[in-house]
């Protein structure tokens, strides 16, 4: 369901008003629209198939996955699909792998998406036990899907880069740094991490003017 965008612009006056230089960097690109994704399995298999490619070449095994093997993959077909056809949408051996991981353990019940902990952590913790599942994907995928408000992918290049950018740093922040950084921002962190990929693509077109 992601951050409505009601709460996203609460959130984003409410850092601003503690903080100049969110204030100055929203003043600059202005409000982001929501980032929503469906909640469930789904979104966590298309994580898997984009993992390490292009946003266009995700999209194109995708499209391929779901001509062979149902639109939605369904965990079983998923599961009973032979390794040709997997790889006949482009999967790799490894990610064929961890596609019918997923699949399984929705199956199995022991993944179940309407009793992921409430806790941001254990959550985390719960998605990551899944093969193919790292920290990034657990957390954008409780970002976009669940709306977690202090959801935050210090992690990410783009956010680490950004927040740089408009918390005035000379140069990009580590990882362990910009967790330590964020403690400041809570609980809205998740709505400065949707902020920072919104001012890093629109701040180049506000600069141009």
């Amino acid at each position: 369901m992601g951050i409505q965008p009601d709460d996203l612009k609460a959130s984003l006056d409410a850092l601003a008003a503690r903080d100049t230089a969110i204030a100055a960097a929203l003043a600059r690109a202005g409000y982001p629209a929501p980032r929503i994704s469906e909640r469930g399995y789904q979104t966590l298999l298309r994580a898997i198939v984009g993992q390490q490619v292009s946003v266009a070449a995700a999209a194109s095994m995708w499209a391929k996955l779901t001509a062979l093997v149902g639109d939605p993959p369904a965990p079983q077909a998923l599961i009973d699909a032979s390794d040709e056809t997997l790889r006949a949408a482009g999967l790799s051996r490894m990610k064929a792998a961890y596609a019918r991981s997923l699949a399984e353990e929705v199956l199995s019940g022991r993944l179940d998406f309407d009793a992921l902990p409430q806790d941001d952590e254990e959550a985390i913790a719960h998605l990551t036990a899944v093969k193919g599942i790292g920290r990034w994907t657990a957390e954008i995928y409780l970002l976009f899907a669940e709306g977690r408000p202090d959801i935050w992918p210090a992690g990410d290049l783009a956010v680490q880069i950004e927040s740089g950018v408009i918390m005035g740093l000379p140069g990009r922040p580590t990882e362990k740094k910009l967790r330590e950084m964020s403690e400041a921002w809570r609980p809205h962190r998740g709505a400065f991490a949707i902020f920072t990929w919104h001012h890093r693509r629109a701040t180049p077109l506000v600069d141009a003017q």
